[in-house]
């Protein structure tokens, strides 16, 4: 019999598929609520990838499986290296504190599910 899946592992799991689907859309539109992405295919495909990576992680640990949540970790850790790879490459520009905010706020947050997802690791199966 499968245990129910705890409403935390829900509410986190469904909040990383909308920040996903959100890094997607920025990735194609480069602009997030006055957030700014580099223009440019490198940017566009990075910054899509990102986002699908961070929504697949939401996806797997819906399963409530182990190797889901490990695989959730793997693809959490993708989104932070992609991240700080957009910043090391200029592709997000912290010409602003309101876009180093950002950049710190949203990979802190990535970085945050991982965290939360390795301390319920044994809720998961």
């Amino acid at each position: 019999m499968a245990l129910p899946r705890p409403p935390s592992i829900t509410i986190a799991a469904l909040l990383m598929i909308v920040f996903g689907f959100a890094e997607i859309i920025t990735g194609f539109t480069h602009n997030f609520f006055g957030l700014h992405t580099a223009e440019g295919a490198v940017a566009t495909y990075l910054g899509a990838a990102i986002g699908a990576f961070y929504a697949a992680a939401g996806l797997v640990i819906l399963t409530m499986k182990r190797p889901a949540a490990m695989l959730a970790l793997l693809l959490l850790a993708l989104v932070i290296a992609g991240r700080l790879s957009m910043v090391a490459t200029g592709l997000y520009p912290l010409n602003t504190p309101r876009q180093t905010a950002a950049m710190i706020a949203g990979t802190a947050i990535a970085a945050g599910f991982a965290i939360f997802i390795a301390l319920q690791r044994s809720a998961f199966r």
